[in-house]
């Protein structure tokens, strides 16, 4: 009886552990989850430029859900394939006559994340590389979801960001 008593409690701590344990690694866990897709999402910005930069339409379209929206003005594309036509032939850093270098001042980026789903915001500052001046500033605000286990925009809106004191 004795022997069986020591067993169960035996037990009972090694649960208890196990339980207090894994309430760590949970935390450790969401932290280490948080931060992972902070960086993906930071990835839809580093990417966006890229594909500004070098005129790269494809590229651009990785970043996009396939039902996602683009508001720009008071225009708004719906579905990948109106997005991808406002790439290919609308936007400037995309015209092959425009050589710009798109870039984003780290301090400009915001980034949340709630579950599976978060916001993305950055501002396009477009550089021309002949004359090395700023040609445009674009802020450019998105819905970001997981999807497929990848992030993607779902929404977004772009359009020059106004200084306020």
């Amino acid at each position: 009886m004795k022997l069986a008593a020591v067993v169960c409690s035996l037990v009972l701590v090694i649960s208890l552990a196990a339980c207090g344990s894994s309430g760590n690694n949970s935390g450790a866990q969401q932290a280490t989850q948080r931060s992972a897709d902070d960086y993906a999402i930071d990835q839809i910005e580093k990417t966006w430029h890229k594909a500004a930069s070098t005129h790269n339409v494809n590229l651009m379209m990785t970043l996009w859900a396939p039902d996602a929206t683009f508001n720009i003005g008071t225009e708004t594309l719906r579905g990948a394939k109106q997005i991808r036509n406002f790439f290919a032939h609308k936007a400037a850093p995309f015209q092959p006559q425009n050589h710009w270098v798109s870039e984003t001042p780290a301090y400009k980026n915001r980034i949340t994340v709630n579950g599976d789903k978060g916001t993305l915001y950055f501002e396009c500052h477009y550089v021309d590389v002949k004359t090395r001046k700023v040609v445009a500033v674009v802020g450019a605000d998105q819905n970001v979801q997981k999807i497929g286990g990848k992030w993607l925009i779902t929404n977004g809106a772009s359009a020059t960001p106004s200084l306020t004191p």
